[in-house]
C-alpha cells in the first residue's frame, strides 16, 4: 500500500482521541525523552492507540499520534505500515500469534498451530466470526528455550504441544485468564527434568 495516500489503511472512522488514562501513560512515556526527541515514543503511543481501538489502527488514530507527537503524518504510517505488531485493517480484539521460526518449529510449533486453527475455526490470517480473536504467525518472540511459544496480548504460553494449546485457547473462549508462562509446570527456562546445579543454598 502507498502509506502517503493512505490506500488500503482502515475502513473509514472519523475521529480518535486518546482516553484521560492513555494521556496520563503518554506523558509518563513523554517523560523518558529529551522534548525534542519526542518522536522517539512513537512505538510505545501506537501501541496505546491500538489497543484503545480495540486491535487496529484506523487512519484517525495514526494521525492523532502523529499530532499529539508532533510528527508529519507521513512519518507514523510509515511506521505503523512497517512493523508486523501493529494492525491497519480491524481484526479480532484478542491477538493470538504463533511462533513459528525454527526453534519453535523444531520443538512442534505445526501442532500448536493446529491446535489454533481447530480451537477458533480459522486460518492464519483470520479473525473468528464473532470478533473476538485474530490468528497470526509471527517471528521469533524471543523465547527459545520455552519453545513452542503463544504470544496472546500481553502473555506468553510456553513448553506448548497440541492439547496444552487448546486448554489455553478454550479457557481463553471462555472468558478466563490462563496462568502465563510454561504450561508444561517447569518454572521460568530451568531444564525440563529439574535443576541440575545449584541445588543447595548457601549457609
Amino acid at each position: 500500500m502507498s502509506a502517503a495516500s493512505g490506500e488500503g489503511m482502515a475502513p473509514a472512522v472519523e475521529s480518535f482521541a486518546f482516553s484521560s488514562e492513555n494521556l496520563e501513560k503518554i506523558r509518563e512515556i513523554l517523560a523518558r525523552y529529551p522534548e525534542d526527541r519526542r518522536a522517539s515514543a512513537v512505538l510505545p503511543v501506537l501501541h496505546l492507540a491500538q489497543e484503545q481501538h480495540g486491535g487496529w489502527l484506523p487512519r484517525a488514530a495514526l494521525d492523532h499520534v502523529a499530532e499529539v507527537l508532533g510528527m508529519p503524518r507521513i512519518s507514523v504510517y510509515e511506521v505503523a505500515t512497517f512493523y508486523d505488531m501493529f494492525n491497519t485493517e480491524p481484526v479480532g480484539r484478542i491477538q493470538v500469534r504463533v511462533c513459528t521460526t525454527t526453534p519453535c518449529w523444531l520443538c512442534g510449533s505445526d501442532e500448536v498451530v493446529r491446535a489454533c486453527k481447530e480451537v477458533l475455526g480459522v486460518e492464519i490470517g483470520e479473525s473468528t466470526p464473532d470478533g473476538r480473536f485474530y490468528l497470526r504467525e509471527f517471528e521469533c518472540l524471543g523465547a527459545c528455550a520455552n519453545a513452542p511459544v503463544l504470544w496472546v496480548d500481553e502473555d506468553y504460553y510456553e513448553d506448548l504441544d497440541y492439547e496444552r494449546t487448546k486448554a489455553v485457547l478454550e479457557a481463553l473462549k471462555r472468558g478466563e485468564r490462563p496462568k502465563p508462562g510454561p504450561q508444561s509446570g517447569r518454572k521460568g527456562s530451568m531444564p525440563a527434568g529439574g535443576k541440575t546445579t545449584l541445588l543447595f543454598e548457601e549457609k
